[in-house]
């Protein structure tokens, strides 16, 4: 197969040629609920989800970004049934992670606004790769932890804290015009990664050179962040209109001999 690619295909057909256990990691948010009409295309989720599961390679991690649309009042769930169907096939939910909105477009009713969406961390067996993101802690030095034990009583650890932690698994980013990315043609696509998201995830679970795929590649974000973070890439769009967007987008980045 060629990397650095993206195959105007629908993914299954583009999965069928992969080899088995070829992927390192994917990153993806597919088209769910029809929240959006991605040019009427759809997707077979279940044949998906097992092809995903055949390419991926032992240890290999993917994150599912995915949320759920309201109809008749009621949320469809899609996202707990998705879930669940990946650990029937096969797939450990190793985190149910979250990708908050700083800045959600606002919703009338009787409803909260909907700030988040789910990035289900899935693996096929334990992660073989993990580069946590950390931030400042206010203390270091020893201390103790408290706990209880399964009868309820207090337990005392005697614990070493350092100047560093890992973050939390609550993603907060702002989203919108210029804010998302700064490549003005990405928005010609209705619905668009913050590329912070995607460093964030590719940082914690890949290494240099390790192999990324996006089955719904959409304007072309994960293809361009994983070039920029030296990882090779690979990605499938069926619609025609999103590959021109994304191969426009990421022409600065890649030579244009490797499109095809």
């Amino acid at each position: 197969m060629e990397l650095s690619t993206i195959y105007n295909e629908n993914c299954l057909e583009t999965m069928k040629r992969m080899p088995d256990c070829f992927l390192d990691f994917v990153i993806t948010s597919p088209p769910y609920d029809d929240i959006r009409n991605y040019n009427g295309f759809t997707f077979e989720f279940e044949d998906i989800a097992r092809q995903l599961f055949r390419v991926m390679k032992e240890g290999a991690v993917m994150i599912w970004v995915v949320a759920d649309a309201t109809i008749n009042g009621c949320e469809s769930g899609t996202s707990f049934k998705q879930a669940l169907k990946f650990i029937e096939i096969g797939f450990r939910l190793h985190d149910t992670m979250i990708y908050y909105k700083n800045n959600p477009m606002p919703q009338t009713g009787n409803r909260y606004h909907q700030h988040f969406e789910y990035m289900f961390c899935l693996s096929k067996g334990s992660p073989k790769t993990f580069n946590p993101i950390t931030e400042k802690t206010k203390y270091n030095g020893l201390a103790n932890m408290k706990n209880r034990g399964k009868r309820g009583e207090l337990l005392y650890e005697k614990i070493e804290r350092t100047s560093e932690k890992k973050v939390g698994n609550v993603f907060c980013y702002s989203v919108g015009g210029g804010i998302s990315t700064k490549d003005k043609i990405a928005y010609n696509h209705p619905a668009i990664f913050p590329e912070n998201l995607v460093k964030d995830q590719i940082k914690s679970w890949t290494n240099e050179a390790d192999l990324v795929y996006d089955p719904f590649m959409g304007s072309g974000t994960t293809a361009k962040v994983a070039q920029l973070m030296n990882r090779r890439w690979i990605g499938s769009e069926i619609s025609t209109q999103y590959v021109e967007i994304a191969e426009q987008r990421i022409a600065q980045y890649v030579l244009d001999d490797l499109f095809v």
